[in-house]
């Protein structure tokens, strides 16, 4: 295949892999502006929607590690329609759900299954496909920016299908969508063969699911009781603990774990995974605790708060779309130092204005620099992650990119809920101040992890044989 053929089938791929990434970030923000809607017609409360949410988020965390893993044994677009497939089952049951339990069933198990299948193909093999940092930056930033538009512009979307249908057809848009994706996807070649011999760590993939959804089940106990908080946190560490121990003991047995430890000890990617669990925690985090406040405390319906959003989305696609130019020109550290000042500065913003007035617009800044600031840093983020390993080692780190950084998605939703739904009866906006409070400060974490990243990246190459 000459050099040229294979840039324009490349280019071709993009599409289904970039609005699969855009319907799997849209389930997770849409069904916040349909709170109130849903709560009431599936006879439960805003926290009984909020579990849900975040079980997705916590679904597609815990088993995107075993979901990369397996593209190196099954093939990657087998992995991924089989993804797509599951996931559209689940948004059809969604959509039927007579109650908050069928609603977890198809929503929170089902999709998270489908999306944890689908979402490591989709960064293999863009990184496969494009080789050098700026094509590669490029097709990432087409990627990233479907995802954080879908993040972005679910609360819009999603308000204006609950407004004009109700909010069960915002499930079955997402499954017309998985039709559309199952068919582009027909041009989408492999670019390597699949190993049926390779081995699947069976024991560490039930322990790091296990871990991670204790820690994340801790969060969410918080507003309940701060013993069980600990002690399923706790838990979950010492799962995980028991989860490294069983890799190097497969190391040792020179057997295949289902993470190499040598993913950890590259500093460049350990960075960028900070980074990008941020990112996500403070997207999907500000997101909620903005669409509750709206929708509970200002009275607005679905319609009104996806409209207030359009702030948001705008910022966010017009920096991922400008992610490609930009990498070109500046270094991955500088753009994501530059998103993380003003994502947290857009958060404070919107807290000081929203603070003196009644006005739904008084979001719009605040939700406009974080928009641009989530855009500008997505793409080098992964970019960062991604080059900083071989293409035989893609299956394994995009499985743990990919649940880091849904790790984030889950703990912004969790932490941020349970502080704003904890006083948004008595005292909603001394939460809703708190709860953002903690937010920007996870950007300065994410700020200050960024800025030990090195000046220049240069992807990383298996050794010629």
């Amino acid at each position: 295949m000459t050099e040229q053929k294979a840039r324009t089938q490349a280019r071709g791929v993009l599409l289904p892999l970039a609005l699969a990434q855009f319907i799997c970030s849209f389930a997770g923000s849409n069904m916040n502006v349909m709170i109130n809607d849903m709560s009431e017609d599936l006879n439960t409360t805003v926290q009984g929607i909020q579990v849900a949410i975040t079980i997705f988020l916590l679904v597609m965390a815990a088993l995107m590690i075993p979901g990369g893993k397996l593209t190196d044994r099954y093939g990657r677009k087998r992995l991924f329609l089989l993804g797509l497939v599951i996931y559209g089952v689940g948004a059809l049951i969604s959509a039927a759900a007579p109650g908050l339990p069928v609603l977890i069933l198809g929503n929170s198990i089902l999709e998270g299954i489908g999306t944890a299948l689908l979402i490591p193909p989709v960064y293999i093999l863009t990184t496969m496909l494009f080789h050098d940092l700026g094509s590669r930056a490029k097709a990432f930033g087409a990627i990233s920016a479907a995802g954080g538009v879908g993040s972005a512009a679910g609360p819009l979307i999603g308000g204006l299908i609950t407004s004009a249908i109700s909010w069960r057809a915002a499930f079955v848009f997402q499954a017309l969508i998985i039709v559309v994706i199952v068919l582009l996807s027909r041009r989408i070649k492999d670019p390597l063969p699949p190993d049926p011999t390779r081995e699947f760590d069976v024991l560490g993939a039930i322990l790091s699911a296990a871990g991670l959804i204790l820690i994340v089940l801790g969060i969410l106990a918080a507003d309940n009781s701060l013993m069980l908080m600990l002690v399923l946190i706790a838990s979950g560490v010492l799962v995980l603990v028991g989860f490294f121990l069983s890799v190097r003991a497969k190391e040792r047995a020179g057997k295949e774990p289902l993470l190499s430890t040598s993913l950890f000890r590259n500093r460049t990617s350990n960075l960028g995974l900070i980074t990008q669990n941020a990112q996500w925690l403070m997207l999907l985090g500000f997101s909620f605790i903005v669409a509750s406040f709206l929708q509970v405390v200002r009275g607005y319906n679905a319609i009104e708060t996806g409209v207030i959003f359009t702030a948001a989305t705008v910022g966010l696609l017009a920096s991922s779309i400008a992610a490609g130019p930009l990498s070109r020109k500046f270094a991955q550290r500088t753009l994501i130092l530059t998103g993380f000042a003003l994502t947290v500065i857009g958060m404070l913003l919107g807290l000081w204005i929203v603070q003196g007035t009644q006005t739904a617009w008084a979001f719009a800044p605040g939700l406009l620099l974080t928009g641009l600031g989530v855009g500008l840093m997505l793409t080098p983020s992964v970019n960062v992650v991604q080059s900083s390993f071989p293409e035989s080692k893609q299956g394994e780190i995009s499985g743990l990119s990919r649940s880091i950084s849904n790790l984030g998605s889950s703990m912004g939703t969790a932490i941020a809920g349970t502080i704003l739904v904890a006083g948004i009866a008595s005292t909603p906006g001394q939460n809703y101040a708190i709860a953002t409070i903690v937010l920007a400060a996870v950007g300065l974490i994410g700020f200050a992890a960024a800025a030990f990243l090195p000046r220049k990246i240069t992807p990383v190459k298996d050794p010629a044989v």
